[in-house]
Formats: C-alpha cells, sequence, structure tokens
C-alpha cells in the first residue's frame, strides 16, 4: 500500500502524507484508493519531467507540444478540438502551442471549406522530419522507465490503466 525504501521504512514523502491524512477522520479515507492516484500523479510527472529534460528540451519542446506533433504525426490533420480533448487542455492552450509550433514551421493551420468554424491543424514536412528524429529517443526513454518490470507486468499494467480510463471516460 504504501512505498518503502530498502530498509523496510517508509519513504519521506508516504510518512508526510499519513501525517497530513491522521488530521482527517481515518474512517473517511481509503487508503489504498490514495496510494494508487498519489502513485499514478508521482509517475506521470516523473515521467514528463524526464522526457521533457532528456528529450524533448533539445527541440524545444514541452510535453503538450510534443503531444500535438505526435497527433499530428500519426493523423496528419487533426481538428483544433480534438487536439485539445487528446491533449487533456483547452482550445485557448491548443492555440498558444499551435502559434509556437507555427513559428518553429512545424505546423499550419487550414480552415475547414465546408464549416469555417472548423480549423485543422497540419504537420509539415519539417515537422514530419523532427518527428521522425525525435520519436526514436522518445520510445527509448519509455523503455528505459518500464525496464524494471517484466513484460507481462507491463501488460497488466496496462490493462489495468485502460480500465481506469474507459471506466471514469478520461
Amino acid at each position: 500500500m504504501y512505498s518503502f525504501d530498502e530498509y523496510g521504512e517508509l519513504l519521506p514523502e508516504e510518512k508526510d502524507t499519513i501525517n497530513q491524512l491522521t488530521k482527517a477522520p481515518i474512517e473517511s479515507l481509503n487508503l489504498h484508493s490514495i496510494t494508487v492516484v498519489t502513485n499514478l500523479y508521482r509517475t506521470a510527472q516523473g515521467l514528463r519531467n524526464k522526457m521533457e529534460r532528456e528529450v524533448l528540451a533539445k527541440h524545444g519542446l514541452s510535453w503538450t507540444s510534443f503531444s500535438i506533433l505526435y497527433d499530428l504525426w500519426i493523423w496528419e490533420s487533426v481538428e483544433t478540438k480534438k487536439l485539445a480533448l487528446s491533449a487533456g487542455v483547452s482550445k485557448a492552450t491548443i492555440s498558444n502551442i499551435t502559434n509556437t509550433l507555427e513559428r518553429k514551421e512545424l505546423c499550419y493551420r487550414k480552415v475547414d471549406n465546408r464549416d469555417r468554424r472548423i480549423t485543422c491543424v497540419v504537420l509539415t514536412d519539417k515537422g514530419r522530419k523532427v518527428m521522425e528524429e525525435l520519436y526514436p529517443r522518445f520510445h527509448e526513454g519509455e523503455v528505459q522507465v518500464v525496464s524494471s518490470l517484466s513484460v507481462d507486468e507491463q501488460k497488466l499494467i496496462s490493462s489495468l490503466l485502460r480500465r481506469v480510463i474507459r471506466e471514469n471516460d478520461f
């Protein structure tokens, strides 16, 4: 349920969490849920920070800008509303990041001829080349992050996380 160091002692951050939680009525707490969500959050933040620092910084990209480029690399053209949903950010954030990516000539906007209210973002040839260079290094980071897990453990975690995503409509 909690994380321990190599000597069997609670990690300092776990002690801080427990000390703070003891101020709440303990019978109202589901410690298993707290542990899962806290560790998911720490993992997600750690992964994001590691990838931004070790892989994306060399291209001047944030996690979100990489996510947008990745979607464009896969789909070539994506409506801004769908990019926002995929990246988990607002349309205003997509607009700001797209402005930056356009200045770098990695993508451009295209208005739908049938409905001028719909704007798509399209990957440029330069954007494609950046992704073709960048993604293998990004993937090496993905592999490294889960290298301590067996393939079966990776499959189990993936399955469980997909269920959490599906059940919560994330």
